[in-house]
């Protein structure tokens, strides 16, 4: 009997050791809980102007990637468009130098108006089918709205290829204005990401205390960025 009251006596002392340890991890859960949050050494304190302006980055900066995307796509399409051109002017200045000298004139044959005319429509939409004329230019071929089906197959022909080369410029100079069309929207992204990044950086150093006027601020930019597309 005295024995188990002896080792009752010596177990007290190591489970109420225990139990003041849990207790003080308990104390340290409560006050350290309570205690403003640290990011390194400073206070992390919430501010949702600061977090809604780097969200609206990220997103700027996803839309930047894509402007910049299509950017490169119209600087491409610039490179085709102009190596197409140059191929058809030199396919021009073949065909005219072959044809320079005249033809014989001599009496038609019964039906070769319709031939030649049968080669016109031909040749014209072939050149349409390689995307050396345009439907509207193939259009005028079939209506002979500016071509004259008569004239003999050598004649058409330069006609023909200076029309393509024609086409072709115009294609060019389109695809150099989209080009410049793509490179003004992203630099305007990348304007945009910074300014956004900036003010996000801008916003976590003031504090939540300047945020009504940063919201003010951030309203009046989006009501001005939001009245072009409104229009």
């Amino acid at each position: 009997m005295d024995s188990a009251f002896d080792n009752f006596l010596t177990a007290m002392p190591q489970a109420a050791f225990i139990w003041v340890a849990i207790l003080l991890l308990l104390a340290v859960a409560v006050v350290t809980s309570a205690l403003p949050r640290f990011h390194g050494a400073h206070p992390v304190e919430e501010n949702p102007y600061a977090d809604e302006i780097e969200n609206a980055a990220t997103r700027a900066a996803a839309t930047a990637v894509r402007r910049r995307a299509e950017w490169l796509a119209a600087q491409e399409t610039v490179d085709r468009a102009w190596t197409a051109y140059e191929e058809a002017d030199r396919a021009a200045r073949r065909t005219s130098a072959a044809t320079a000298y005249p033809l014989i004139s001599r009496r038609r044959k019964p039906g070769e108006n319709v031939d030649r005319q049968r080669y016109l429509h031909r040749a014209a939409g072939e050149l349409c089918r390689s995307q050396d004329l345009s439907i509207a230019q193939l259009n005028d071929v079939y209506a002979h709205r500016g071509w004259n089906p008569r004239l003999h197959p050598v004649q058409q022909e330069p006609l023909l290829r200076n029309a393509a080369r024609d086409h072709r410029l115009t294609a060019y100079r389109r695809a150099v204005e989209a080009e410049r069309i793509a490179w003004r929207a992203a630099e305007a992204a990348a304007d945009e990401v910074r300014s956004l990044r900036a003010e996000a950086s801008s916003a976590r150093m003031r504090g939540p205390a300047a945020e009504p006027i940063d919201q003010q601020w951030w309203s009046e930019q989006w009501a001005a960025t939001e009245l072009p597309a409104a229009a």
